[in-house]
């Protein structure tokens, strides 16, 4: 039968060739995949190393073109009258349908592999993902064997080709558009996670994420197996035309529907399976890591994640929530028992609503949506809770949603979600873990307020709660010297207070057990004057339960770890008296600071007292200008005594506004760093690998000169890739890719640190050069090319980051430091993170993952430090290219396509003159 098979689908390979149908199917497919790539998904504006423009518009493609090839397949049999001479033959009907089926197949396979080159060409470009490229040809295959499958049934009803076309086109694409988003946001995310279950393209989209899952496999082989049997029921019935009886008929409409139910039972059943998958991504990013199964086997008491969801949700959320279901449902089973996992609809379920909102202070976020008809605002839930023994944090959708911005899109996906749950479920044990049961030790004021309601109004075990805490609270204030406050407010006729606690805190009066009394006001919150935590008591009133109820509290506003890094930012005052510098351009970092407080404790510090605090792990000394002796003493001697330092500085400060403004900049840790064989050019690297950036710039309009902003390759952006990043080094290994704006060289005296282990860890290129021009605003009308005189003598790689391991000081058996040296002021400011991401459309964060690497790296935190690398939030971006190279690329491209069609075109002229030369033999025999 296999051979009849191949015998088959090599006929029917010819047939398509030899009409020029098969070349008129790559032909159209290729112009259709090129103007969806390059045009209208925008590539090379998207700046992003990936494929999905080229799967994004496969299964919309598919169902027109694979409708075209497939509707003659029987349709012209049955025209034609020649199906009376296959259904007589001694050959099997299933090997003439297995047969047309695979030769289908494998024209698409061809199809397909004619669009190799825009991979190969992205994976040139820039840092291609192959899992998620491998995964996208997978589905493809999968796919076009569904559709293949849909038009050989479609064909076999009808000798009308064009109704067959159409009878394909209208089964294949309500299949495809039950998982669109169009379809289920009409509905709760439970039925649109059903609908999404049968969609071809939601299920499609599910494989290339790089996830190959059997449950995705399983469906397309339904569909397959599904309407070849119905194929195969309608030959039967052609094959005996009048002579197919009632009985015979019964036999295949009950053997179509035991297949059918079996297999729509299996899909269900597979639905339950989220194991039986394979992660193709590089660094398996939607696997749980050895890290997280490691701190999930440390748990020796139950922890509960509640997946708080509402059933209507923001369109793009939706598809989400079975995706986030399936990773703790990982959790679940990694728990070994310890770990229980809950989905619950607020909205639906009132009594989660009120304890989200009482006792951990979940609230619903508002979307705006539209639709073709009208505008609407969506409250919904996108929380998930963490909750173990006293402890318990919650993520909203800020913390779990990663949303990229391009051409005018929107594109959402995950967060890295495993580590964000790893990181809350680390830090609340930890916090659990810790014994509080006292206030002594307090050195910061903090302030337990009680709302509650006249006694009158109380249950009985609540008034002695309340009386417990105010004896509790004068004893608290007394052991803390004063540092523990304690206030009762009534809210009963206070408007402003009731306001404040429906709409900050989501809190609303409760209702007492007995119907006819009134509800009544009673929560308790625990401030420390940065954060603020709600006390929840038990139903007990002792003083040792209400004591703890407290603790509990305080502990939740205790930092999650030990490590702690000191921000010491630039001050906004002026130099020291005869030096004739600016202070500089002002600069924040609140971007850094918040990406870091996800995990570690931040404080900031000034040095004036000439110190650092000694919880201090490490020190970052970020865009430092004029610092003073005692300053720069402080910094030495905690470097000396084993700490770790990071020093982000450039000679040189330049703002780039709709008014540029260039200063020489002194740190005053030149003569130290000097001391220690370190030094910081004055100059900055330009270099010919370079990324974009937005300038204002002055053009020429006949004599008017006008000044606008442009969005243009800039050789002061140093993009840092490739052999510029040391593979040596943990930090800088698996980073990808980083931007680094005005940079400085540095350089380390060698001899001087012959002691000490020296790791350049960031390198230009070796097309760069340094300059010490004032002038950083390019002219193209003077240098077309780069915008500045371009330098081809002495060119060569310059450290600009570098880290210096050892003994700092001069007494023996001195303590191990790390100091770590960045060129640039510029490279963690919220500026230049800010104007980045409007270059790439994309939310550009680069940097913070380097100095992420650094402070996990530097404080040997490696377990979060791996969770927290795996995910592409960080974007992967395209190499720097001008508009005449991303036209190069783009042509290089067609002319591949054209080439591939043309050598098609050739083996079939060589094919069909074998064939006809094999007849001529025969004839000649004959």
């Amino acid at each position: 039968m296999w051979r009849n098979i191949w015998s088959i689908s090599k006929k029917e390979l010819r047939d398509y060739f030899s009409s020029s149908a098969a070349l008129l199917f790559l032909g159209i497919f290729l112009v259709a995949v090129y103007i969806a790539f390059f045009w209208v998904e925008a590539f090379f504006a998207r700046n992003l190393a990936d494929v999905r423009p080229l799967f994004n518009w496969i299964p919309i493609l598919f169902i027109f073109l694979i409708s075209a090839l497939t509707m003659h397949s029987w349709s012209e049999e049955r025209r034609m009258g020649t199906i009376e001479l296959v259904l007589t033959s001694a050959v099997s009907p299933w090997a003439y349908l297995i047969g047309k089926f695979v030769a289908v197949l494998v024209l698409i396979a061809v199809a397909l592999v004619l669009t190799m080159p825009l991979p190969i060409t992205v994976s040139y470009l820039g840092e291609l993902d192959w899992g998620p490229v491998i995964g996208g040809y997978i589905a493809a295959i999968f796919l076009a064997a569904a559709y293949s499958a849909i038009g050989l049934w479609a064909s076999s009803q009808t000798e009308n080709q064009i109704v067959s076309l159409i009878i394909s086109i209208v089964v294949a694409g309500v299949l495809y558009a039950l998982g669109s988003t169009t379809i289920t946001s009409l509905f709760t995310y439970e039925i649109g996670e059903w609908l999404r279950a049968f969609g071809t393209g939601s299920r499609f989209e599910s494989i290339t994420r790089g996830v190959l899952d059997l449950r995705d496999i399983f469906y397309y082989l339904t569909i397959v197996v599904l309407f070849l049997l119905l194929t195969r029921k309608k030959i039967e019935s052609l094959r005996w035309a009048n002579n197919f009886t009632k009985k015979a008929r019964d036999y295949w409409l009950r053997l179509t529907a035991i297949i059918a139910v079996l297999l729509l039972v299996l899909n269900v059943g597979l639905s339950f399976v989220t194991q039986a998958r394979v992660d193709l991504t590089q660094g398996n990013i939607y696997s749980l890591s050895s890290a997280t199964k490691e701190y999930l086997q440390e748990l020796d008491k139950p922890l509960l994640i509640r997946g708080y969801f509402s059933s209507s949700t923001h369109p793009l959320l939706a598809p989400l929530v079975p995706r986030i279901r399936d990773l703790l449902t990982e959790y679940n089973v990694e728990g070994k028992g310890n770990i229980q996992v809950e989905f619950v609809d607020p909205l639906q379920q009132p009594k989660f609503e009120e304890e989200a909102g009482m006792k951990y202070r979940i609230r619903p976020v508002s979307f705006h949506t539209e639709s073709k008809y009208k505008a609407s605002v969506i409250n919904t839930y996108f929380n998930i809770l963490v909750e173990y023994e006293d402890q318990y944090e919650v993520l909203d959708y800020k913390d779990l949603v990663d949303l990229k911005s391009s051409a005018g899109k929107h594109e959402v996906d995950l967060n890295n979600p495993e580590y964000q749950i790893t990181r809350t479920i680390r830090s609340i044990v930890a916090k659990a873990n810790r014994q509080v049961n006292s206030f002594a030790a307090l050195s910061e004021p903090v302030v337990l307020t009680g709302y509650v309601s006249s006694p009158v109004l109380l249950p009985e075990f609540k008034k002695e709660i309340v009386q417990r805490v105010q004896i509790l609270g004068e004893t608290f204030r007394e052991e803390s010297d004063d540092n523990f406050d304690f206030l009762l407010i009534n809210p009963d006729d206070d408007q402003l207070t009731q306001e404040y606690l429906q709409n900050e805190l989501s809190v609303r009066p409760l209702s007492s057990e007995d119907i006819t009394a009134e509800p009544y006001w009673f929560y308790f919150t625990l401030t420390d004057g940065k954060n603020t935590v709600p006390v929840s008591f038990s139903n007990k009133s002792d003083k040792a339960a209400v004591a703890k109820s407290i603790f509990s509290a305080y502990k939740s506003l205790l930092p999650d770890s030990v490590r702690t890094v000191a921000l010491m930012r630039p001050l906004a005052t002026p130099g020291p008296a005869g030096v004739s510098e600016s202070p500089g351009i002002p600069k924040h970092f609140s971007i850094l600071r918040n990406a870091l407080l996800q995990s570690i404790t931040v404080i900031d510090v000034d040095l004036r007292d000439g110190k650092v605090p000694s919880e201090v792990d490490f020190l970052l000394v970020l865009a430092p200008r004029f610092l003073q002796p005692v300053q720069v003493n402080a910094i030495q001697d905690y470097l000396t005594n084993g700490g770790t330092v990071l020093i982000a500085s450039s000679t040189i400060d330049v703002n780039v506004s709709f008014f540029t403004e260039v200063y020489p900049v002194r740190s005053g840790l030149e003569p130290w760093l000097a001391e220690l064989g370190i030094s910081i050019a004055d100059s900055l690297l330009l270099d010919k690998r370079h990324g974009q950036y937005t300038l204002p710039l002055t053009r020429g309009v006949g004599d008017l000169r006008v000044r606008d902003t442009s969005l243009v390759n800039y050789p002061y952006i140093i993009d840092v890739r490739g052999d510029g990043l040391n593979a040596e080094s943990g930090v800088t290994a698996k980073l990808g890719q980083v931007y680094v704006p005005w940079a400085s060289p540095v350089t380390v005296d060698l001899q001087q640190n012959s002691n000490r282990t020296v790791t350049p860890l960031l390198f230009s290129s070796d097309e760069s050069w340094a300059s010490s021009s004032q002038v950083i605003l390019p002219d193209f009308e003077t240098y077309p090319d780069l915008g500045f005189a371009e330098q081809n003598e002495n060119n060569a790689p310059h450290v600009v980051a570098t880290m210096i391991e050892g003994a700092f000081g001069s007494a023996e058996g001195q303590e191990s430091s790390r100091l770590i040296i960045v060129g640039s002021g510029a490279l963690f400011t919220d500026n230049f993170l800010d104007q980045m991401s409007k270059v790439l459309r994309s939310e550009y964060r680069r940097p913070i993952q380097f100095m992420q690497n650094l402070v996990d790296w530097s404080l040997e935190d490696q377990a979060l430090l791996g969770v927290l690398r795996k995910h592409s939030q960080f974007t992967r971006t395209l190499a720097t290219l001008d508009e005449k190279e991303k036209t190069n690329w783009e042509y290089i491209n067609y002319g591949l396509g054209v080439v591939g069609i043309f050598l098609i075109g050739i083996i079939r002229i060589i094919l069909n003159r074998r064939s006809q030369l094999r007849g001529m033999r025969l004839l000649q025999m004959g």
